[in-house]
């Protein structure tokens, strides 16, 4: 359990400072390129991830899966061998991706454009596809590594790679847009051409971190290799039998999000115009997929990190049979998910208006987009860890299956809703998507483990309860500080933003402290924090 909880630990940190980053620098790109044009750098991003996740084939977790479960058998040989044929394979599956996307660049932008009155042209859309087509070049290789760091149960390396390759993607694009649009008065679709390739230079910056940790950890790696005991003859057709076994499942996962996106791409502007919304259709795509996405991600960084986490501990516990810790670290990791990521996302849903003037601007449908958005955070963070969970016990099958059964009903109903809805159309679906998928996990889950939580149940309730209260405090400060004085400018709205979130965050703390919860799943250093601030 301490294993999963330092993994975790290490990785949702670097998660944490990686999508905050991923959020912060929004708000200045924003501000330089325009509402209008923002939506023209979301548009390349999802056939980007898509293409992304088959071009690195599920390595960083099928990796890790493999690489733990051979070394827990004393076979440190078989992780190695796969090492090194598997940087000859991501070198060409990476070249073959950033080919393929550049053939697709203008079929996918043909589907997208639907009208003449909307925003963005197919020429426009094409070409940012492919200029952020290059990062393919690096990130499969860069993956590999990650995941063979993970099988060791070296989480640094990842953590500190992903944070380097976002600072260094992040100062690239808003130094090149600023060059563009502000000293050299560009076009905001040249500033966006270089926004998008600044992913490759970031990658490149990654990869420089890993190539540290490796000549840091090749000496030790090398003394496990020496003491390697062989588990049976593998071949490199066994190896990558094996790791396929694994990385479809894992391609399915990594791409979700983006499958889900992408079925809004491709029919959200078709379901607009015929209702005769072309001319917001862009920018209201754009509030959804992008800027509320932004913020409503944050919360599932924490599932993330428990995923990645997650399972070569479950690979380990489930190849020795013990079942029973195997139950345990599910049980710590639902509660522990949901104490977070409830209260967060309902926190958005409360403050939106709010969160939305601070970070882009004040705008009455953005801040409903994010209020309406928000919840499916939960859903978001409940799918990573289920499936993590089934990819663990060698049930990557079923992944495949519930995504498919979510996502064919995101397709089905998506049209139709947003017709009647329009954007709470889009967020319904998806929203009904995920959950049939996330039932059909734990059902399975269910019936191969026997897993059956009582405690996650009751905690849940409780955790619900806790939001509840939080939610009202919370509201009831906003609507004071309101009556008192409307925020005249964002200064004002950030002090407010800054208060309501103090209040929902010390209610909902203090109660949980005091209920016993807050010690139960974080252990003993927050009655340590709690006796410092007074609580204790």
């Amino acid at each position: 359990m301490s294993s999963l909880m330092k993994g975790t630990a290490i990785l949702t940190i670097g998660l944490f400072l990686s999508k905050v980053l991923g959020l912060i620098y929004v708000f200045p790109f924003y501000s330089i390129v325009g509402e209008e044009n923002i939506g023209l750098y979301q548009y390349s991003y999802v056939p980007y991830n898509i293409m992304l996740s088959i071009a690195i084939s599920g390595l960083p977790i099928a990796v890790s899966k493999f690489v733990s479960k051979y070394n827990a058998l004393g076979d440190y040989e078989a992780g190695r061998r796969l090492f090194k044929s598997g940087v000859v394979v991501m070198l060409i599956t990476g070249l073959l991706s950033f080919l393929a996307l550049n053939l697709l660049a203008n079929p996918i932008a043909n589907v997208v454009i639907e009208d003449d009155e909307q925003i963005f042209t197919v020429e426009q859309i094409s070409s940012v596809i492919r200029w952020v087509s290059f990062a393919l070049l690096v990130v499969p290789f860069m993956s590999l590594i990650r995941g063979f760091f993970q099988g060791y149960n070296q989480y640094m390396p990842t953590s500190v790679s992903q944070l380097v390759e976002q600072i260094v993607r992040i100062i690239v694009l808003l130094g090149g847009s600023f060059l563009v649009v502000v000293l050299l008065n560009g076009t905001p679709e040249t500033a966006i051409k270089f926004a998008v390739f600044a992913a490759f230079v970031g990658a490149l910056g990654g990869l420089v971190v890993l190539y540290y940790y490796w000549k840091k950890f090749k000496p030790e790696f090398n003394t496990f290799l020496e003491g390697s005991v062989s588990s049976g003859e593998l071949s490199y057709k066994d190896i990558y039998k094996e790791i396929l076994q694994s990385s479809i499942p894992i391609v399915f996962v990594g791409m979700s999000n983006s499958l889900f996106q992408l079925v809004d791409m491709l029919t959200f502007n078709n379901a607009m115009t015929s209702i005769g919304l072309a001319k917001v259709t862009d920018t209201y795509l754009a509030m959804l997929n992008f800027l509320s996405h932004k913020i409503v991600i944050i919360p599932v960084m924490l599932a993330t990190g428990f995923s990645m986490a997650l399972i070569p501990i479950i690979t380990k516990h489930f190849t020795l049979a013990e079942f029973n810790v195997l139950r345990g670290a599910m049980d710590k990791t639902y509660q522990v998910l949901l104490f977070i990521t409830i209260p967060a996302s309902m926190g958005i849903t409360i403050l939106a208006p709010d969160i939305y003037h601070v970070l882009y601007e004040q705008s009455e449908m953005g801040a409903e987009v994010l209020a309406h958005y928000a919840p499916t955070a939960i859903l978001f963070a409940l799918f990573s860890v289920t499936a993590a969970i089934l990819q663990g016990i060698d049930y990557q099958k079923w992944i495949i299956f519930s995504l498919l059964t979510g996502l064919l009903i995101k397709l089905m109903l998506n049209t139709p809703l947003v017709k009647l809805m329009q954007v709470d159309g889009a967020i319904l679906a998806t929203a009904i998507g995920y959950l049939v998928t996330i039932l059909i996990n734990i059902v399975v889950i269910h019936k191969v483990l026997h897993y059956r939580s009582k405690l996650v149940f009751r905690r849940t309730i409780l955790i619900c309860i806790l939001t509840a209260v939080m939610m009202i405090a919370v509201f009831a400060v906003n609507k004071l500080l309101y009556f008192i004085a409307e925020p005249e400018n964002k200064v004002i709205t950030s002090i407010y933003l800054l208060i309501c979130v103090g209040v929902g965050a010390a209610a909902y703390g203090a109660l949980a402290y005091r209920l016993g919860l807050a010690q139960k799943l974080l252990g003993d250093r927050i009655t340590k924090i709690a006796s410092k601030i007074g609580l204790k």
